[in-house]
């Protein structure tokens, strides 16, 4: 059954990524070198990464999500018994330049043209999201690319929705926020931020406090939903 369509919303902000960019495009890039290693390493490397944004956080030991990253790789990569230098290297470089979803790039550009903003809110640091985003050839498409280094505490802590609220200068109720990860789209929920779940994984129904308003399969559904 498709989602009831959301009004009153002016402003779009997404994750980035496992939104708008594919995080396991990193490894695909080095797939013939990995070998048959490369879905689980690249697997153990995103679910650490998240770890350490939430142990970081509760230990407020706050460190850069390209340092995070580094060490959730250097985690990964010793859990599959690889040690291989030039390999690291190439994966973190690739990180730069992941490859957006399909529909990535329509969806922004009809946001665009009906008048709604754009933003994306997200745990990289303000290199890494430039890099991404230019690599996407999604450059000049965002009135705004938000980075928790503003605020020094990782997702799902409230101050990093309060970013777009008050970069964008407007009330939580007219902000859209997007997230592939349910636990982000709870965190933006509990927020206050409108929210519909991009479950592009077909995941079940995070059991947290706080429902997304909406879910959808992929950003392509997006417009439907806003009845644009």
């Amino acid at each position: 059954m498709a989602a009831p369509r959301m009004t009153g919303i002016r402003a779009c902000v997404f994750d980035a990524y496992g939104t708008l960019f594919d995080v396991h495009s990193a490894v695909v890039q080095s797939r013939a070198v990995i070998g048959p290693k490369a879905e689980a390493l690249s697997a153990s490397w995103r679910a650490k990464q998240l770890q350490y944004t939430w142990l970081r956080s509760l230990m407020r030991r706050h460190a850069d999500f390209w340092q995070v990253t580094g060490d959730a790789l250097d985690f990964a990569l010793a859990e599959h018994g690889i040690a291989d230098p030039d390999l690291r290297t190439r994966l973190m470089e690739s990180y730069l330049s992941l490859a957006p979803y399909p529909e990535v790039p329509a969806c922004i550009a009809h946001l665009r043209q009906v008048g709604l903003a754009t933003a994306i809110l997200s745990n990289g640091t303000p290199f890494m999201l430039e890099a991404a985003v230019t690599s996407a050839g999604l450059g000049g498409q965002f009135d705004a690319i938000l980075s928790v280094e503003a605020v020094g505490i990782y997702k799902p802590d409230p101050r990093v929705y309060q970013l777009a609220v008050d970069r964008l200068g407007l009330a939580a109720t007219t902000v859209l926020f997007l997230s592939a990860n349910g636990w982000d789209a709870h965190g933006a929920r509990a927020f206050g931020l409108r929210v519909a779940w991009c479950n592009r994984f077909q995941q079940p129904d995070e059991v947290i406090p706080v429902a997304p308003d909406a879910t959808i399969a992929t950003l392509a559904e997006l417009p439907g939903l806003l009845g644009l």
